[in-house]
């Protein structure tokens, strides 16, 4: 059988067409299989929610993912199929998202009556940092961080808008002003509440909920702000830095969509602890 230029075209084009179904396939099994293997030694279902920067097949156009109605149904659904008496653990990563759907999330992780535990090897910011509160235990990187949760009106925050209303008289401040700054109030109020709701609903006592959810909510600090582990542990949140070996292995299997060249390269090998080798001796100058 003779194979002609063209042909071998349409061959190199179905290859290269079907490489990435294949390599898709391949990583989702490694997937399911190690999250088996954390299931059977914990004998816990295992939850993951991790918001990569997705591209689109043709264009290579990315955009971010975020916690949205989608992702709480689903969440939803796999806490309904598992039995009140069976732990769940979750994988976060995450930039945040909506309160709506973070917030049913929050509340499903509290009536479950089996413990549940949040790992957050890298980062769950914002609506992130509300489903971990939820949780019996947030386990933490030694470098992950949590965020604030004070609520965003567009593209500033309600505290800022509310700070307006205090610095300038309100005949000085224009209608729509005033129109935010109510709705603000209301927001702040409405996030505080949640997150009192979720700790209390989660044992903590009445007093430390409230001093934990005014820190969180009331706009201290920016929204991007990296709660740090030991930030976290001073504010009297359950966090823990023993992180399972089998949670950063499940991370390589998520890899950043977009087939761009990457930004970081190492030898993914652990390296042992070398003695540096001793200094070669000068030559004497003649």
């Amino acid at each position: 059988m003779n194979f002609n230029l063209f042909d071998l075209f349409w061959v190199f084009l179905i290859i290269s067409s079907l490489l990435p179904v294949i390599q898709r396939m391949m990583i989702g099994n490694s997937r399911n299989t190690l999250i088996r293997k954390f299931e059977r030694k914990r004998g816990s279902r295992l939850i993951t929610m991790i918001h990569r920067q997705e591209a689109f097949s043709f264009l290579g156009l990315a955009f971010a993912r975020f916690i949205d109605i989608e992702d709480s149904e689903q969440v939803l659904r796999a806490i309904r199929l598992t039995s009140t008496d069976t732990p769940i653990d979750i994988v976060l990563h995450t930039p945040g998202g909506l309160v709506l759907a973070a917030e049913q999330i929050g509340h499903a992780l509290i009536r479950h009556k089996a413990r549940v535990t949040v790992f957050i090897p890298h980062y769950a910011m914002s609506g992130g940092t509300l489903l971990a509160l939820a949780a019996d235990q947030i386990v933490m990187d030694p470098n992950a961080v949590l965020g604030p949760v004070d609520p965003q009106l567009g593209q500033y925050p309600a505290s800022s808008i509310l700070h307006v209303t205090q610095i300038k008289d309100v005949n000085e401040i224009d209608d729509q002003t005033l129109i935010l700054a109510d709705v603000a109030k209301k927001a702040v109020a409405q996030v505080n509440s949640v997150v009192r709701r979720i700790l209390m609903g989660n044992g903590m006592e009445e007093e430390k909920a409230n001093t934990l959810a005014d820190a969180l909510t009331c706009g201290q600090w920016t929204h991007d702000y990296p709660i740090s582990f030991e930030e976290a542990q001073s504010l009297g949140m359950p966090v823990s830095s023993d992180m399972p070996e089998e949670i950063i292995k499940l991370m390589e299997l998520y890899p950043q969509g977009g087939g761009r060249r990457p930004s970081v390269q190492y030898i993914p090998v652990p390296y042992p602890r070398r003695e540096p080798a001793p200094p070669e001796p000068r030559r004497e100058k003649q």
